[in-house]
């Protein structure tokens, strides 16, 4: 049996890190953010992972 390619998608998007959390990038926050608050947009600079029930399927994506 061939091995099983990675979704380059995925590989593209997250990113697995030391603790094993993966780390997963941040919606809205691309442009136009003059309309958006201060709060939301301080929010959204820090780093987010994906949930626990998420992150098995997404591991096994990426390798």
């Amino acid at each position: 049996m061939p091995k099983m390619k990675s979704v380059k998608g995925a590989v593209k998007r997250f990113k697995v890190k030391k603790s094993g959390k993966i780390k997963r990038g941040t919606a809205f926050r691309s442009h136009i953010l003059t309309k958006v608050d201060g709060g939301h947009h301080r929010a959204n600079r820090s780093p987010k992972y994906v949930d626990q029930a998420d992150a098995a399927k997404i591991k096994e994506m990426i390798v």
